[in-house]
């Protein structure tokens, strides 16, 4: 009853903290993260290791039996771990201690797959490490079509014009375009000449890779001058490829263009994409960490009027889906059966109670208390979620049976 009777000495000042906390939390409520559910932080780290065309067998055995070896050398506060082995792709999932700092075991993780890439086959490449979060979901598809655009063009937009300018969207994770055919440099080779010179695909491959290079040449003083020098051995269009020499046969030099062409080509189609029934891409994007579904969504909808202004042609990007709808709905469905339940128990004090004073007193203690809760939720950085506001929903019962028997008393 101290709270009580504080209140009643010092009137002013109880109206003038009740109103500071109703500002205070209604600037809380306003700007704190909103979704579904509240950020669910695991202790997860997954492992991503590529290596094209190797088989599932051999990536079990050359890439994810050393890299598990070497995790349970390197890497402390494992629990267990799993793997999953397909072709030309490897993904193992190292569970941590609930207690473990996952920061530093991602750092042990990308240190210790350094090291264990001299054990691997030759030309495989980092791989891709990353922390498992249960709330990083797609928040938003946007589909990338167009009437006349191949789908090879519809991929290098998405990647080179679309992508780089979504990225910026805070709190937001833009992943690889799907659909379309992604560019790639081709060389297609002649069997029959290439055997008839005694010559095999390796020379012509070695032949690319040794030429087809950009390497710094130091650099050069001329009078009082010094200019920089570099050695640019890459050819700028595609077909200047096929000039480039392989070997001399008999006397005479072989060039690319005599057993094979190059040619400006596209990658193996691996996923289609239709959009309205017409080939096409799409983009996610993905929501990291504790950021808001809504704010994500609402800044990539900004962005993607921009991308929209860059892309050439009649290429037109659309939202395909949208995650924050289903968002604003679920949790305007949660404040406004709170609002009902907080004016039928006005009603019923009322009825019961037959005084319009008590009755304002209690309606008045429900909105402070909740922006009191919401004050507490902002500096323990929590978010605006259906849990949060079922649970706040839930205390408004003991609430009121508490605020009436202050009031009785």
């Amino acid at each position: 009853m101290w709270i009580v009777k504080l209140a009643l000495r010092r009137p002013y000042t109880t109206i003038c903290m009740a109103l500071l906390m109703l500002l205070i939390g209604a600037y809380a409520a306003t700007s704190m993260a909103t979704d579904i559910f509240p950020a669910i932080n695991l202790p997860v780290v997954s492992v991503i290791w590529s290596y094209n065309g190797l088989p599932a067998k051999d990536m079990e055995t050359r890439m994810v039996t050393i890299a598990e070896r070497s995790y349970s050398i390197g890497v402390s506060n494992i629990e267990h771990m799993e793997s999953e082995s397909l072709n030309g792709i490897a993904v193992i999932r190292v569970y941590l201690q609930p207690t473990a700092n996952v920061e530093g075991a991602l750092s042990q993780i990308t240190a210790t797959s350094q090291a264990a890439l001299r054990q691997m086959p030759t030309g495989t490449t980092p791989p891709y490490v990353i922390q498992f979060n249960a709330t990083d979901v797609p928040v938003m598809e946007i589909g990338i079509s167009s009437p006349t655009a191949s789908g090879q063009t519809l991929n290098d937009v998405g990647n080179n014009f679309v992508r780089p300018q979504l990225v910026n969207a805070q709190g937001s994770n833009i992943a690889p375009v799907f659909g379309g055919t992604p560019r790639q440099i081709q060389v297609d080779l002649d069997l029959p000449k290439l055997y008839a010179l005694n010559m095999s695909p390796a020379d012509v491959s070695n032949a690319i890779n040794a030429q087809n290079v950009i390497l710094p040449a130091g650099s050069a003083r001329i009078g009082a001058k010094e200019y920089q020098v570099r050695l640019d051995a890459s050819p700028a269009v595609a077909d200047r490829l096929n000039d480039l020499p392989i070997r001399s046969v008999n006397g005479q030099m072989v060039y690319i263009r005599d057993v094979a062409h190059a040619r400006l080509g596209a990658g193996v189609q691996t996923n289609i994409v239709r959009v309205n029934g017409r080939r096409g891409a799409y983009i996610e994007v993905l929501k990291t960490g504790n950021a808001s579904t809504l704010a994500v969504v609402q800044n990539v909808r900004k962005l993607l009027v921009l991308a929209q202004a860059s892309v050439p042609g009649d290429i037109q990007l659309a939202v395909i889906s949208d995650q924050s709808t289903y968002v604003s709905s679920a949790i305007s469905g949660v404040l406004r059966e709170g609002l009902i339940a907080a004016c039928l128990t006005a009603i019923m004090i009322l009825l019961f109670l037959g005084s319009l004073r008590s009755t304002a007193i209690v309606a008045l203690s429900i909105p402070l208390s909740i922006m009191t809760s919401v004050i507490c939720l902002a500096a323990l950085g929590q978010t605006i979620n259906i849990m949060t506001l079922g649970g706040l929903a839930l205390a408004v019962g003991i609430l009121v049976d508490d605020a009436t028997v202050e009031v009785e008393n």
